[in-house]
Formats: structure tokens, C-alpha cells, sequence
């Protein structure tokens, strides 16, 4: 994987200062470029099952992956993520013939890309609390309501969608999982722009949506049981390469604090920057372990547990925490405002504000407090 991903990965992603594309069609363009280059090397959708695709591979070879291309200097290039870690497994698990013919290849090949519709204004991360309804019209769905904070919204041609279809159930039962043409009529997305001048999050309003029951993931009224499948791959193993990504930003805080001087003295001469960088450091550390405890648990019960949680709550506090260390380090120059947000090339500043998405994304950390309390403390819900 190694050797493959530094013959694939241009020098010019190397460099201090690169910088994504700021135009969304741009950096589509620029997804299905890097697609194609992982897809030649074998490396696109390996955890894949080869009937469809991939190249049945275990979920260490996943992690692994995931962690050499955040070493090998290549960008978080997020586009693609839905689809092949998210739609794709959840397909494979509980989707019809059709659709796995229909959907699987065009993931693959990177001409569909996806979004996740799980999130609401009034329930959040609460799944069980969706308002966003699906009335059965002969064969199709007939769906109003709205989605939050859904990430790539206006660059995706398919969503997967929960919604309430049986209105007469409560909480988690009566909801389905729909697989929603982004472009059909009906569809309207409204970017949210972000603290970071960024706009990866959207609004998707729903009116009239026409959606046939064709494209029912799995059973109609039984969509929380298949949204658990997504869940548990967007909060176990997915998030393992974003620990890399972080200890690669540590080391260059440590390069800047061995070079660096603040009033014409060095700043590893302050023993209180030395205790900043040797605590960032320990919690990066920390952070991959709990990654891995939670890894270990996949590999023996089939499921990450509630490691996930934890390492999910501990890394937003991580990410953040660190951040705003090394612009205090850094003083007025690491105030500087960029448009990089990712990588071992963004600026301080722009981390630290991009670094509060952490608490929202993949499940509030709300949500994952109420799992540990629940799952691992024995708490009453409520």
C-alpha cells in the first residue's frame, strides 16, 4: 500500500501550502481524478466483498489503508467517503439485487456521489426523533420534511434518506431507509456557510419527493435496524485514519517549536511550550490507542462497541484542544486565517475553527454520552 500510494500521490500535495480547490465542481473534478489513480493501484473499495467489487479485505488491510494515505501527504479527499464506506457496506448488507447492480459500480467508478440524510433541525442525532415523513402513493413514497448539516449535499447525485413512513409508530419503529435522487423534482439544497468561510454542510429540503418504493433499502418500516449498519461504520473503524492526520499536524507543531523564537528567545527553551507539545503529543497517542481498542472489539464480535463512543467524544476534544495550542504558540501569526482546513499544510487558525464540526459530525457528542451511559454504565434512558 505503501509503495503504491508515493508512486500515486502528486509532489505538489507535499508541499506546505497546497491547498484543495475552493469550488465544490472543481473539487468533484479533482475526487474522481484521485478515484481513478486508487482505483488503478487496487486500492478503491478493498473492504469490499469481490463479487462487488472489492478485494475482501480484512478490516485491518481497511485501517491500514486508511492510515498510509493520510501519511503518504494525500488530502482528506472526503467526497467518495459516503458512498464507499457508508451506502456501499449498507447496500451490500441489506440491499435488493437491483439496487447493488444499479448503485455499487457507479460508487466505485465514482459517477455517483453520495450523501447521508440522517440528521434534522428538530432531533439532531436523535434518529429515533425524525419528523421527515414518506407517504405511500401506489408505488412510491411521497416525501416532505427537512435534512441538517448533510455534508456534500450539493455536489451529490444520491442520498440515503431516513424517514418516518408508518406515522402511527413511535421513536425507532415505522422508519425507512430510501435511496433519493438528489436531482429529482422537489429536491432544494441550501449550503451553510461555515465559521471557516466553508460551505461542506447543507440544508436539504424535501417537498413532494417522488421516490419509488423500488428504492426501499431493505424492509419498508424497517429502516432503523439498517441504519445501525451505516452507523456502526460511520462511528467504528471510519474515523481511525483521522488519528494519523493528527499526529502528522503534531509533528509539525513540534518542528515549528524547535526552529521557532518568540521575542528573540526559542521557544523550546519555554517550559511551558515544552509541556503543551509533550501533552498534545500524549493525547494523539491516546487517541490511536482507543482507536485500536475499539478495532480489536470489531475484530473479534463482527461490531465496533462502545469504544467508538469514546474515542469519538475524546478525539473532538483532542482536535480542538490541540489547535488552539498551537495558535497560541504560533502568537499573532498563527491567528492568520487561510482557506486550508486539512492536512499537515492548513494554518492554525482555520483548524481550530474547522475543529467544532468534530462535535456534530458522525453523531453529536451528546448522542455518544447517552451510548456510553446506556451501553457501558447501565443507565436508564432518560
Amino acid at each position: 500500500m505503501r509503495a503504491a500510494l508515493a508512486r500515486i500521490v502528486p509532489d505538489e500535495w507535499r508541499r506546505p501550502g497546497w491547498r484543495m480547490p475552493g469550488d465544490w465542481g472543481e473539487r468533484r473534478r479533482l475526487q474522481r481524478w484521485w478515484d481513478a489513480q486508487l482505483r488503478d493501484a487496487g486500492l478503491v473499495g478493498i473492504h469490499w466483498p469481490a463479487e462487488y467489487g472489492g478485494r475482501g479485505a480484512s478490516l485491518v488491510e481497511q485501517v491500514l489503508l486508511e492510515e498510509e494515505q493520510a501519511r503518504s501527504g494525500a488530502p482528506q479527499m472526503a467526497l467518495s467517503f459516503v458512498g464507499l464506506n457508508l451506502v456501499g457496506p449498507t447496500l451490500i448488507a441489506h440491499g435488493s439485487d437491483a439496487q447493488k447492480r444499479r448503485h455499487l459500480p457507479a460508487m466505485l467508478a465514482s459517477d455517483e456521489l453520495w450523501c447521508q440524510g440522517f440528521s434534522e433541525p428538530d432531533a439532531g442525532s436523535d434518529l429515533a426523533s425524525v419528523r421527515t415523513t414518506g407517504r405511500v402513493d401506489g408505488d412510491v413514497l411521497v416525501v416532505n420534511g427537512q435534512k441538517v448539516w448533510t455534508s456534500y449535499a450539493q455536489v451529490a447525485d444520491r442520498c440515503m434518506l431516513l424517514c418516518r413512513t408508518d406515522p402511527e409508530q413511535r421513536r425507532s419503529r415505522g422508519l425507512s431507509l430510501l435511496i433519493l435522487d438528489m436531482h429529482a423534482p422537489g429536491v432544494e439544497v441550501r449550503p451553510l456557510r461555515q465559521i471557516t468561510g466553508e460551505a461542506e454542510f447543507n440544508e436539504v429540503f424535501l417537498t413532494d419527493v417522488r421516490v419509488p418504493l423500488a428504492d426501499v433499502i431493505g424492509e419498508l418500516h424497517d429502516g432503523w435496524s439498517v441504519a445501525m449498519t451505516t452507523l456502526l461504520h460511520e462511528r467504528g473503524t471510519a474515523l481511525l485514519g483521522i488519528q494519523v492526520r493528527q499526529r502528522l499536524l503534531v509533528d509539525r507543531l513540534v518542528a515549528q517549536v524547535r526552529t521557532g523564537t518568540r521575542e528573540g528567545r526559542p521557544l523550546r527553551d519555554d517550559p511551558r511550550v515544552r509541556q503543551a507539545v509533550a501533552q498534545a503529543w500524549i493525547e494523539c497517542e491516546t487517541v490511536r490507542h482507543l482507536g485500536y481498542r475499539g478495532l480489536t472489539t470489531a475484530m473479534r464480535t463482527g461490531l465496533p462497541g462502545a469504544e467508538s463512543s469514546a474515542a469519538k467524544i475524546f478525539l473532538s476534544d483532542v482536535v480542538r484542544r490541540f489547535a488552539r495550542t498551537a495558535m497560541d504558540i504560533s502568537g499573532i501569526a498563527g491567528l492568520e486565517l487561510g482557506e486550508e482546513t486539512e492536512g499537515p499544510g492548513g494554518d492554525w487558525a482555520t483548524g481550530y475553527l474547522a475543529s467544532f464540526a468534530l462535535s456534530i459530525g458522525a453523531g453529536t457528542t451528546q448522542i455518544q454520552k447517552n451510548v456510553l451511559a446506556e451501553h457501558v454504565l447501565g443507565l436508564p434512558r432518560g
